[in-house]
């Protein structure tokens, strides 16, 4: 059974990170959800795009806009390009199976860590 409360904690640790460095859903929150919690690597990713959703970050977005820091044309554009993406890839997504998902997961990580570990 899945406590909430750790649930809970894990969504504010998620949600601090996320508005400070701008990292969460990807980073931290499938991550954890498959080591700590048992999800497979399809529920994190279902769940964690769930939670996405834009009233989650809306806040923290709306402050860095405020500052003058959200370009909102690139942001119209990721936006529509992400939209795009994501729901292709999630049609077929469940016929991946799960050990090359976390493989994938796993690489994508990896080379942003080196990249921005070998930043100047």
């Amino acid at each position: 059974m899945v406590s909430y409360l750790w649930m809970a904690a894990l969504g504010l640790i998620v949600g601090l990170v996320s508005g400070l460095a701008g990292i969460g859903g990807g980073v931290l929150l499938i991550p954890a959800l498959v080591m700590f919690f048992g999800f497979t690597q399809h529920q994190a990713v279902g769940t964690t795009l769930a939670v996405m959703v834009p009233p989650v970050t809306l806040a923290a977005a709306l402050e860095y806009y405020r500052k003058g820091y959200v370009d909102l044309k690139i942001t119209l554009v990721l936006t529509a390009a992400i939209l795009l993406g994501s729901w292709a890839t999630a049609r077929f997504a469940d016929h991946v199976p799960e050990m090359w998902l976390k493989r994938l997961f796993g690489l994508v990580l990896l080379l942003v860590s080196v990249r921005f570990l070998t930043a100047r």
